[in-house]
């Protein structure tokens, strides 16, 4: 791959990632070679190229596709000779506005008078802001308090703990609430990394004899945030540290805000003292998203692809087919989103279903439902205690109704099968009685939260 090839996708990467991310982790990267599709990348450090592989090798790669490249993946080597300006993971995260970096004097440190290369915190991306979360009812609860959060006063919800799986938009709403204090009182220090810098972090003031540094950093911040803190759960004396550091700021009324991929009393590994003490505060759960919220999603993802592409023509139905089909996460939705955009510009064609499933053949594949109907029968029989003989059988007593009335909403849901499948295999029961079960069940979860949350389970359990 030529380098001009390069540059041209370092210049869409610049409008994808944003200025200060571009200029902390993509600038720096070079491209050494692309052999037998990989493309190779030289980093001047290796925590760079942890952090890079990690946040930015997916969109890398996918700029590098649409560039005509001959990449499969993307690979990373350090050589350590090469100095480049210190990522923002070493200095203090930049504002979500600022079109370039601001002057040294106007920069806000974190702790006053520490070297901005012994700060700690993680960048944060300028995408991330409240002003483009999509809100929905799987979601609402979380987005309401992290405002709350954000708009500062006196602290109410410490810590608050979000939590839920990969792609719910747990970290958009961990750099939408740093983006708001700091936009709000740039004064306050504010602190966001993830669990695993945090480590890092203790780890080298350890190696490096400067825990009194350490302890003087983590302690004097107004505000604290970890994301993925699961990532501690069994490293012993980790959790130590992150427990002192946590009391300390809690009885300086300091603001913590956690987030984890489960809730605190699930996530094996972590001392019941770290468990308790996260739990004191309040616990939000990210739920999956439903089919209104991800085509909220791409609807406002579009909008800003449409501005960049005025030239491609887009046809009907093609966002509501791809919010039915890719139900995994939102990051999904939103990768498979660009790509679908960048191979129609690559090829002058219109977006419709057809390209639409010749580009994303492999992730409509990945995200088929491979639910089957027994599963669900077993599963929903377990969860209501009843016995599986019964709900295929003939009684129509409520408790053993309810819960078949349950296990076919779920089952013309997460499967394929038709209506008079289903029925067939609950017993040989009619199409009609199956989309009666089904209409009730629509009905029931808008006005008793006990099926919404049954419901919400049992789909996260046959998911899993």
């Amino acid at each position: 791959m030529k380098n001009d090839t390069w540059g041209r996708v370092k210049q869409q990467l610049l409008e994808s990632v944003g200025r200060n991310n571009y200029a902390n982790w993509i600038e720096p990267l070079e491209l050494k070679k692309v052999d037998n599709g990989v493309a190779v990348f030289s980093v001047p450090t290796s925590f760079m190229a942890n952090w890079v592989s990690r946040n930015f090798s997916e969109t890398i790669l996918i700029h590098l596709k649409a560039a005509n490249a001959p990449a499969s993946r993307v690979e990373f080597k350090v050589e350590p000779h090469k100095t480049p300006a210190a990522p923002a993971s070493e200095a203090p995260a930049p504002k979500a506005e600022a079109a370039a970096p601001a002057p040294q004097k106007a920069v806000e440190p974190q702790v006053q008078d520490t070297p901005a290369e012994d700060l700690p915190g993680a960048p944060l991306d300028p995408r991330f802001t409240f002003d483009n979360f999509v809100v929905g009812k799987p979601n609402e609860l979380a987005h309401a308090a992290a405002r709350r959060v954000a708009e500062g006063g006196p602290v109410t919800f410490n810590p608050l703990f979000l939590y839920g799986g990969v792609g719910l938009g747990k970290t958009h709403l961990m750099h939408a609430i740093a983006h708001e204090i700091r936009d709000r009182d740039p004064s306050l220090r504010v602190l966001y990394l993830s669990a695993e810098q945090f480590m890092y972090r203790f780890v080298q003031a350890l190696r490096d004899r400067q825990m009194i540094d350490f302890k003087q950093i983590f302690r004097s911040v107004d505000v604290l945030m970890v994301d993925d803190v699961q990532f501690i759960a069994g490293k012993d004396s980790t959790q130590e540290e992150f427990f002192h550091t946590f009391n300390a700021l809690v009885d300086q009324n300091k603001q913590i805000i956690i987030s984890a991929d489960r809730a605190p009393g699930e996530i094996q590994g972590l001392e019941d003292r770290i468990k308790s003490r996260l739990q004191c505060g309040l616990v939000v759960d990210l739920h999956p998203t439903d089919y209104e919220l991800r085509l909220g999603v791409l609807q406002t993802k579009a909008e800003s692809y449409r501005a960049q592409y005025p030239e491609l023509k887009f046809a009907d139905g093609v966002l509501e087919f791809l919010a039915h089909r890719i139900s995994t996460n939102v990051r999904v939705l939103e990768g498979a989103l660009m790509r679908l955009f960048a191979f129609a510009s690559l090829v002058g064609r219109e977006i419709d279903l057809d390209l639409t499933q010749e580009c994303l053949a492999d992730i409509l594949k990945a995200s088929e439902r491979k639910v089957t109907v027994e599963e669900i029968q077993r599963k929903v029989s377990e969860h209501y205690a009843i016995r599986l003989s019964d709900m295929i059988g003939p009684k129509r007593v409520r408790s053993i109704a309810r819960p078949r009335q349950v296990a076919m909403y779920l089952a013309k849901h997460m499967t394929t099968r038709s209506l008079p499948e289903i029925g067939r295999r609950f017993g040989g029961r009619d199409h009609t009685t199956v989309m009666h079960g089904v209409k009730r069940i629509e009905e029931l979860k808008g006005t008793d939260s006990q099926i919404a949350d049954d419901l919400e389970m049992l789909r996260r359990t046959l998911e899993a």
